[in-house]
């Protein structure tokens, strides 16, 4: 969808922003340009709808070379995304979101009813927020709506700049899961600048780490984290690597535990007799079809009357397996859980340990450094007493 070809960018008092440039992005990727200030990342998103031109190499978008194109109407097929989202202050809302229906010669009862469905699209009620102007809406509605306006003529290229950079934690983090969703509907191609290397971990489908105006390094998250092609990246993405890389490591089934279980029917005096004899303390307690249903003390129902559901408890701790294992690890934490169920929708499928969750990463680690999957990679054991 994106490629760029030997790309520079020179300036007449003789400072180079982008030096050779070379990558792809595929059609629905996103990919984060991450990398310190001056380091080239923005000039080389503001090349792509020609804000500014390269003075070396070529820019191809679908295909076609970019010098060959019209800027302006280039620039209508490409969304735009700042951080302080350049709204116009003097016209409302929904004005904003439909410009550039607008300049392309949309009737104005089409254009806004397009707008309407995009700011719905972004969790904004039109009707409430349509008729505002954007001194109205905190900095995260305005960040909404920017997004909106940039996907207003259904571009196939998105270019964001820093977009969440300009509101506090908390909103920036619900915007970026905002705008994940929208991705995973939408499937734009995307790139995103960044020099927050956790924000570029958590959005990106790959990431280009830049040095001064070169990519030092273009590959998924897990590749930067797990296998820094040099000690500038290792250095940039932070000695926290390992832990940055809970959040790109998904859970799979390979890395349960399988611990005893008991059924909501059975009585609980015979299970408890059953999971006492095989040095069981607790079980997991399971309906007829293997949904998880809570988890039972041994002790506690030994020599009890009733069933096995008449003393389960509730389950707090649990996480859909392909979740990542810093969910895991926030769970645990969060209810200061020694294990952490897994389930495939209603169904369990074992749980994840501190022991296993650790083993799960090092394997994860080791499969970017030796370039095998992970079931194949080779990793040292760890003795755990």
């Amino acid at each position: 969808m994106i490629r760029f070809e030997s790309v520079s960018k020179r300036y007449p008092d003789g400072t180079t922003a982008v030096d050779g440039l070379s990558f792809e992005v595929a059609e629905g990727e996103l990919v984060t340009l991450v990398g310190p200030s001056g380091c080239g990342k923005t000039t080389t998103m503001k090349m792509v709808n020609r804000l500014t031109d390269p003075t070396g190499g070529r820019i191809f978008v679908e295909g076609r070379d970019i010098a060959e194109a019209d800027p302006v109407r280039l620039r209508r097929r490409i969304g735009y995304v700042i951080q302080q989202t350049g709204l116009f202050p003097h016209r409302t809302v929904l004005d904003n979101t439909a410009t550039v229906p607008y300049l392309t010669g949309w009737k104005k009862p089409k254009a806004r009813a397009r707008a309407a469905e995009l700011l719905e699209l972004v969790g904004l009620d039109p009707a409430v927020h349509g008729p505002r102007y954007p001194d109205q809406l905190s900095g995260g509605e305005r960040q909404r709506v920017g997004v909106a306006r940039a996907l207003a003529a259904d571009p196939p290229v998105l270019l964001m700049d820093e977009p969440f950079g300009a509101v506090d934690p908390v909103v920036r983090d619900r915007l970026q899961k905002e705008f994940l969703r929208l991705q995973a509907s939408l499937h734009k191609t995307v790139l995103l600048v960044t020099h927050d290397i956790e924000e570029a971990v958590r959005l990106g489908d790959r990431i280009a780490v830049y040095g001064q105006g070169r990519i030092e390094q273009y590959d998924t998250p897990a590749g930067v984290l797990g296998a820094p092609a040099s000690p500038y990246v290792a250095e940039f993405v932070g000695t926290d690597r390992a832990l940055k890389q809970l959040s790109v490591t998904g859970i799979e089934p390979g890395d349960l535990e399988h611990p005893p279980f008991a059924r909501l029917g059975e009585p609980a005096a015979e299970a408890a007799a059953r999971l006492r004899a095989e040095g069981a303390r607790w079980a997991v307690v399971l309906d007829d079809e293997g949904g998880l249903h809570g988890w039972v003390g041994t002790e506690e129902s030994a020599g009890a009357s009733g069933n096995v559901s008449a003393h389960a408890r509730r389950m707090e701790a649990w996480v859909p397996v392909g979740g990542s294992l810093k969910d895991a690890f926030s769970e645990m934490l969060k209810y200061d859980a020694g294990w952490v169920a897994v389930v495939d929708g209603p169904r369990f499928l074992g749980v994840l340990t501190p022991v296993t969750l650790h083993e799960a990463l090092r394997r994860a680690i080791g499969s970017d450094e030796q370039g095998v999957p992970r079931e194949e990679a080779e990793v040292d054991s760890v003795p755990t007493e």
